[in-house]
């Protein structure tokens, strides 16, 4: 015999999913995106780009 299905179940648990992982996608894109790590990166390569910059025009 075979498994019988849920549907309305089904539905409800994908809804419920859904909602939850876009009601926290932007608390984690910030925290990823703004971490101190790539504040740092991201300076760093400003400064090697300046530096670059500087000595290719002397």
């Amino acid at each position: 015999m075979p498994h019988r299905t849920r549907p309305m179940t089904a539905l409800l648990v994908f809804t419920a999913l859904n909602t939850v992982l876009c009601a926290t996608i932007t608390p984690v894109y910030d925290f990823v995106c703004f971490l101190p790590y790539w504040e740092r990166r991201r300076e760093r390569r400003r400064q090697q780009r300046e530096a670059t910059t500087a000595n290719s025009t002397n």
